[in-house]
């Protein structure tokens, strides 16, 4: 059986000398589409640095895309965002750069020197996105949604194991939002596996999956209808 792609095993996760979440244990296979839900403060955004290196794991164990995360040194943590695509709520594109531009920073920064290979690297993403055609405009004349479709293609630049998508419809109107993650639907029916943190209950209803739920200072997965 092949190994998960996240699993922790009595995990401890800490904010400095605060214990954000106890005794998480929890395993993500190769191909899962998982919600993480929780209200403000539960331990969503704490969980999720802890998974791409931003916080150490100091007890319990931890796995994740092959990186063992106590042992974790500041080195590893480039490596390890290397295998992991990370979408934020508030897209953290670069605004003085075209689309283009913005991936093609991403591809170099990661080792890609080869022009026609970024090239078609850059168009493949863009392509999956329905973006193509927004190449060369900048953030700032795109609207919020299809900010977030680049974001999404900027995390699927050097083929992550796994996409880590932090609250990706924050920002976004009900229309826009349902816009979004059609796109993150098929890109996990693509084979590409997504944990997603989310507010956005009424997606949960809409697109149902398995579902992990924060909350005094646990996670736990919960039965949809229970949501």
């Amino acid at each position: 059986m092949s190994q998960p792609v996240l699993y922790l095993k009595n995990a401890s996760i800490y904010q400095r000398d605060n214990l954000i979440l106890s005794e998480v244990t929890l395993s993500v296979e190769k191909g899962e589409f998982v919600y993480l839900i929780g209200k403000t403060g539960t331990g969503k955004s704490s969980f999720m640095k802890t998974l791409y290196g931003d916080l150490p794991l100091n007890k319990g164990e931890g796995s994740i895309v092959g990186y063992d995360l106590p042992s974790l040194k500041e080195d590893d943590i480039p490596f390890l965002r290397r295998k992991l695509g990370v979408v934020f709520q508030d897209f953290k594109l670069l605004n003085d750069r075209t689309v283009y531009d913005n991936l093609q920073f991403v591809l170099n920064a990661t080792g890609w020197n080869d022009k026609k290979k970024i090239e078609g690297r850059i168009n493949n993403v863009l392509d999956k996105v329905a973006m193509k055609s927004k190449a060369y405009d900048y953030p700032y004349q795109l609207s919020g949604g299809e900010q977030q479709r680049v974001a999404i293609a900027r995390a699927l630049l050097n083929e992550p194991e796994l996409i880590l998508a932090d609250e990706p419809t924050g920002n976004l109107d009900p229309q826009t939002s349902v816009e979004v993650m059609e796109v993150l639907q098929e890109i996990n029916k693509n084979g590409n596996t997504i944990l997603m943190a989310t507010h956005d209950y009424a997606l949960l209803l809409k697109y149902p999956s398995k579902t992990l739920k924060c909350e005094d200072s646990q996670i736990f997965e919960v039965v949809q209808k229970t949501v």
